[in-house]
C-alpha cells in the first residue's frame, strides 16, 4: 500500500479509488494532476475516433494492484488458511527438545550409527533380494520407513531363538510370528532403535520383550553379574495394570530358558502399590530386566537402588502416551539417567504422526514398522454402534450381555458410573467385577486375576484397563461410553478379536456425544468397512464445505477433524496449565 508522506494534501484511504483532503474534501486524485505533474505530462494521447485517452497516474496503478491482491486473497480458500494453520501447529509441536539424556544434551552427543549387535540372520536370508524382501511385506501388510532396514523372517527358528523357547511358544499355541514379530523381531536383534506400530493383540510384547532377553542372557554369559550390577534394559509402561502383565511374560519366558539350563536372569516390577521391601530379594544379586512405571522408577533412581550405567536397552510400551504431555518430564527425567548410548524401542497401536515425528527427531537411524494405519481400528472386531437414550443405558446393558457367552468387557470414561454399573449388574445376579484409577492395588489386582481366571463374567472398567492389557477370550467389548478421543476407542475395542480370533464391540452413543466424536467414529467405521448407522451416515463433515483436506489429524489420528479443533491437543494443553499449578500428573 501506498502512502503520501505525512505534509500532502492527500491521504490514501484504499479501496475506492478516492482520495480526500485534511479539509474533507473527496475526488478521484485527477482535480490537481496538472500542479503534480506540471507541463512536462506529455499530452493525451488521440484514439483513431479521436478522443483522448485517460492517463492512468501512478496511484492508480498502484490501487489496482491492491485491488488485484485483495482479490486474490479472498479466493485463497479456507482450507488453504487452515492448512497453513495446522501446519503452524505441528511445528511447534515437534520443536520440543529431543528426548535424549542431559549429559548428551549439554555435550551435544548426537549417535551416527545404530548399536551393534552379534546377532545375524541365516545366509540365505542375507543373501535375499530387497524386491523378494518387499514381496514378504506386501504379503503380510507390513509397511516400513528407515535406511538399511533387516530383512522380514517369517520363522521364528530362523531368527536364531532358543529352542526351548520355540517349544515353550509352541506349547502356547504361538507357532508363526505375526506380521510385528516378523519384521520387529529381526530389527530388534539387529540393535536398532525402532517404531513400531500394529493392531492391539498383535504380539508386541513379545516382539519387544525377547530381543532384551536374549541381550541380557549374552551379558550373563560372558560375565555373571554380581550385586549392583544391571539392568540391561528396561521395559516403560503407562499403568501399573500393564506392567505387572508384561512382567508376567517375561517371568515365563526368562523360566522356561532357566528351566532347560541357561544362566537365571534376575528380573524386577517396579511399580507402585508394592512394597519394595518384598522385593528385596532382587538386589542381592545382579539385575538384567527392569519393568517399570515412571514415578517409582525415577523414585528408585533417584534413591540409587540401581543404576543405568551399564543399562543399552529401552522400551516404551503404549509410546503415544508416553511420549506424550502427560508423561513427558516424566519421560525425560528417566532418560537423564543413562550414562551411554541405549538401543531404544516405541510401540503403540496408535502412533500419530506428531509422536512419529518427535520419535524420529530422538532415535538413531530409527525404523518405523507399521502394520496397518496407525491409530486404525483392528480389522478382527465387528463394531457395532447403538443409539441409545441415557436414561435406557442401563436396561440395554443388559440386552447386550445376552449377545454373546463371556467374558465382556465394559467401558466407561466416568469412575462413578464404572462402580455405578457394577453394582447395578451384580443387583441383577451378574458376576462383576470393577476396576478403575481410585481401586487400591489389591482391588485391582482382585479384579484382574478372578476375571482372567474366569471367576467372574464381566469386568466393569475405565480407561485404565483399555490400553495393553491382554486378556484371553474376550468375545464382547461394550463401550457404555463413547471415548472423547477416538485413540482411546481404538484401544477399547482391541480387547477382543485379538491374536486373529473375531470379537464384537458395541458402542452406546446419544446427544451427549460430541458430534466431533461422532465424525471421527464415523470415518473409522468406514475405513475398517464396517457397517455405518443412518444416524451416523446424516453427520456432515463442515471440513468439505470449505475444501478442506479430510487426511485426518496428526497429533491423535483422528478422520474427522483437523489438528486446529483436537479434543487431544486440547487435554494436553489443559494438562500443562495444570502442571504448572503444581498438579501431579505422574504415573507413580
Amino acid at each position: 500500500m501506498l502512502f503520501a508522506p505525512l505534509d500532502s494534501s492527500y491521504l490514501y484511504l484504499g479501496g475506492d479509488n478516492s482520495l480526500e483532503t485534511p479539509n474533507g474534501y473527496r475526488g478521484d486524485g485527477r482535480e490537481n494532476q496538472s500542479a503534480t505533474y506540471s507541463n512536462s505530462s506529455p499530452s493525451p494521447p488521440v484514439t483513431q475516433h479521436g478522443k483522448a485517452r485517460k492517463e492512468r497516474t501512478l496511484l492508480e496503478e498502484a490501487q489496482d494492484v491492491h485491488k488485484r491482491k485483495a482479490e486474490e486473497d479472498s479466493k485463497k480458500s479456507e482450507a488453504q488458511k487452515v492448512a497453513e494453520e495446522d501446519e503452524k501447529i505441528l511445528q511447534a509441536i515437534a520443536s520440543r527438545r529431543k528426548l535424549v539424556s542431559d549429559l548428551e544434551l549439554a555435550k551435544g552427543i548426537e549417535y551416527a550409527e545404530a548399536m551393534k549387535t552379534s546377532w545375524r540372520p541365516p545366509r540365505y536370508i542375507r543373501e535375499r533380494t530387497e524386491e523378494e524382501n518387499d514381496r514378504i511385506r506386501q504379503k503380510f501388510h507390513i509397511i516400513v520407513d528407515g535406511d538399511d532396514v533387516p530383512p522380514p523372517i517369517p520363522d521364528f527358528a530362523d531368527m536364531k531363538i532358543p529352542d526351548v523357547l520355540l517349544k515353550f511358544f509352541k506349547k502356547n499355541g504361538i507357532t508363526q510370528p505375526t506380521p510385528i514379530q516378523l519384521q520387529g523381531l529381526p530389527t530388534a536383534f539387529s540393535g536398532r532403535d525402532m517404531i513400531g506400530i500394529a493392531f492391539t493383540g498383535s504380539g508386541k510384547t513379545l516382539a519387544f520383550c525377547l530381543p532384551l532377553i536374549m541381550m541380557a542372557m549374552e551379558d550373563e554369559k560372558k560375565i555373571p553379574f554380581v550385586k549392583g550390577e544391571g539392568p540391561v534394559g528396561v521395559i516403560l509402561c503407562p499403568s501399573r495394570e500393564l506392567a505387572s502383565q508384561t512382567f508376567e511374560n517375561v517371568q515365563q519366558w526368562t523360566a522356561a530358558l532357566r528351566d532347560d539350563g541357561y544362566p537365571a536372569l534376575n528380573t524386577l516390577l517396579c511399580m507402585g502399590g508394592i512394597s519394595m521391601a518384598d522385593q528385596s530379594q532382587a538386589f542381592l544379586k545382579g539385575l538384567h530386566i527392569v519393568v517399570a512405571t515412571p514415578g517409582r522408577l525415577i523414585d528408585m533412581l533417584d534413591k540409587k537402588r540401581f543404576t543405568f550405567d551399564a543399562c543399552k536397552y529401552l522400551c516404551m510400551d503404549e509410546a503415544d502416551r508416553m511420549v506424550d504431555l502427560g508423561f513427558e518430564e516424566d519421560v525425560r527425567k528417566i532418560m537423564s539417567f543413562f550414562k551411554h548410548q541405549r538401543q531404544t524401542l516405541l510401540f503403540s497401536a496408535t502412533m500419530p504422526r506428531k509422536i512419529q515425528d518427535f520419535a524420529q527427531q530422538s532415535l538413531t537411524k530409527p525404523i518405523l514398522v507399521n502394520v496397518g494405519r496407525a491409530g486404525a481400528a483392528n480389522l478382527d472386531v465387528l463394531q457395532v454402534v447403538e443409539y441409545v437414550k441415557q436414561e435406557a443405558k442401563m436396561v440395554y446393558l443388559l440386552e447386550c450381555l445376552q449377545k454373546t457367552p463371556p467374558p465382556v468387557i465394559v467401558f466407561s470414561d466416568n469412575k462413578n458410573e464404572v462402580d455405578d454399573i457394577q453394582e447395578y449388574l451384580l443387583l441383577k445376579g451378574v458376576e462383576a467385577v470393577a476396576i478403575h484409577g481410585s481401586k487400591t492395588q489389591e482391588e485391582r489386582q482382585y479384579a484382574i486375576k478372578s476375571f482372567k481366571g474366569g471367576k467372574k463374567d464381566v469386568m466393569v472398567a475405565s480407561g485404565v484397563a483399555s490400553k495393553g492389557l491382554d486378556f484371553a477370550e474376550i468375545q464382547h467389548v461394550i463401550n457404555f461410553t463413547m471415548p472423547k478421543e477416538i485413540e482411546d476407542y481404538v484401544h477399547q475395542i482391541g480387547r477382543t478379536g485379538r491374536s486373529g480370533k473375531t470379537g464384537i464391540a458395541t458402542t452406546f452413543v446419544n446427544m451427549n456425544t460430541p458430534e466431533q466424536t461422532l465424525l471421527d467414529l464415523k470415518y473409522l467405521l468406514m475405513e475398517a468397512k464396517q457397517k455405518v448407522p443412518p444416524f451416523l451416515m446424516s453427520i456432515e463433515d463442515p471440513r468439505a464445505a470449505q475444501g478442506a483436506s479430510l487426511t485426518g489429524c496428526p497429533v491423535c489420528g483422528g478422520l474427522g477433524h483437523g489438528i486446529s479443533n483436537c479434543p487431544k491437543l486440547e487435554d494436553n494443553q489443559r494438562r500443562q496449565m495444570a502442571a504448572h499449578r503444581g498438579a501431579d500428573v505422574g504415573g507413580y
